[in-house]
């Protein structure tokens, strides 16, 4: 399991965050947040005593309301680093490819603040808002290309 504790000092934080690139139909899914102007992927801070994989199918599930997801494969983990209220903040990013089981749930109501939308995956790295979430997205497809034809199939 990862360490999921958070540091809070010298107006730096840092913590572990997880999420996934779902796939479905060759289509990726992006999550739009109008209040922001952003276009992201799903993810989350995990929890004390929770895996990466387990937050990171959580946090995509609360996020985006589709819970018929599959974990594929990682994507790696990366540390990203920005200034945020004041606070200079270090976050261990861990991503996993994943894939829906089934068609997705037109239904599917996910967090209010966050719009789930289909993309092809050229459409996706160009709505991105952040650069660190489009490498996500293009190791995703990479990743995707390798999984056994019935994997892909099954999305």
């Amino acid at each position: 399991m990862a360490r999921t504790v958070r540091q809070i000092g010298d107006d730096v934080v840092r913590y572990t965050a997880a999420g996934g690139v779902v796939v479905h139909d060759g289509r990726v899914l992006v999550l739009c947040r109008s209040g922001r102007s952003e276009v992201r992927l799903p993810k989350g801070e995990v929890e004390p005593g929770e895996s990466v994989q387990a937050a990171a199918l959580r946090e995509t599930r609360e996020e985006s309301g589709y819970t018929n997801l599959v974990l594929s494969a990682g994507l790696g983990t990366q540390v990203v680093e920005f200034d945020y209220g004041g606070r200079h903040v270090v976050r261990t990013e861990h991503y996993f490819l994943m894939t829906l089981a089934g068609d997705p749930d037109e239904t599917a109501h996910g967090e209010e603040q966050f719009e789930p939308v289909w993309l092809t995956w050229d459409e996706a790295l160009g709505a991105l808002t952040f650069e660190v979430e489009r490498e996500w997205v293009r190791r995703a497809r990479e990743s995707f290309l390798c999984l056994p034809l019935a994997a892909r199939e099954r999305d």
